[in-house]
């Protein structure tokens, strides 16, 4: 089994509830197990059109390969809606691998780590949140980076009875 983080976003709806909801769709699936959950942050666009972000990352193991877990990821985008019709649009909801356990790779598919985890506040809080000595090969310790998006705008927002932050919230999302 390797441990995997997976990024969320979503601009269009009730980004809230569609985050939550494909939680709980990747959380049936028996291919991997989820064991921890940010609690949600709201941000502006980086580089994108559109109203703010609602953002949240989880952790898991998988017995999935880094190709099988995008499938998966792209399977979730596309059963919530997910258009493509420029770069950076607004979206209903985006699933980024953010890293992989022991993946390095750049190719045209799939960039392992996440190119831009540590450029965006957006991802290294609720990252952070959850993982909070998380540290990358060639990158270093994530939480060195954050002055470099305080200039980034975001809000962790309030949890409604959750476990968020913490550690085993196993097939469970209740936001």
């Amino acid at each position: 089994m390797a441990r995997a983080f997976i990024g969320f976003g979503g601009n269009l709806g009730d980004s809230r509830q569609l985050i939550t909801d494909a939680i709980v769709c990747l959380a049936q699936r028996c291919e991997l197990q989820i064991l921890a959950k940010s609690c949600f942050y709201q941000s502006a666009p980086v580089d994108a059109a559109g109203g703010d972000y609602i953002n949240a990352v989880i952790e898991i193991e998988t017995e999935l390969s880094p190709y099988g877990l995008l499938h998966v990821c792209q399977a979730v985008e596309q059963e919530f809606g997910r258009e493509r019709p420029y770069a950076n649009a607004p979206r209903t909801l985006d699933l980024d691998i953010l890293s992989f356990e022991g993946v390095s790779q750049t190719d045209t598919e799939l960039t392992l780590p996440h190119p831009r985890i540590i450029e965006r506040s957006f991802v290294l809080l609720p990252l952070l949140e959850i993982a909070p000595d998380f540290f990358l090969p060639n990158i270093g310790d994530l939480k060195t980076y954050l002055p470099q998006v305080a200039n980034q705008r975001i809000e962790k927002l309030p949890c409604r009875n959750c476990n968020c932050g913490e550690k085993d919230v196993s097939r469970q999302a209740s936001h």
